[in-house]
């Protein structure tokens, strides 16, 4: 709704001033749309955070377990050469001893 105020005010040397001013209610009238925009928008961006982060975590579990696969291999690496060491020093006091 909207209303205009006309008030005139008169000095003390005669003088007449008028003001127009107009109110207006501040009413919203919108239908809503731009409001369902915003929630769709920001249901599209978390969906396509969470999937963005769970393939992030996905690579993660990919290289931990690559990581303690290779671990693995070096640990029976070690074992073969202290193995082989072992092997070595046997035939060394065999040669020795006869």
């Amino acid at each position: 709704m909207t209303e205009e105020r006309i008030t005139e005010t008169t000095d003390t040397a005669g003088n007449t001033h008028t003001t127009h001013t107009v109110v207006t209610d501040n009413e919203r009238r919108s239908g809503g749309g731009t409001s369902w925009g915003i929630l769709i928008l920001l249901a599209v961006l978390a969906i396509g955070a969470f999937v963005i982060f769970s393939q992030m975590s996905d690579a993660e579990v990919a290289k931990d377990n690559a990581v303690a696969g290779a671990a693995n291999e070096v640990g029976e690496a070690a074992g073969q050469v202290g193995e082989a060491a072992q092997n070595a020093g046997d035939a060394v006091q065999d040669a020795v001893e006869n």
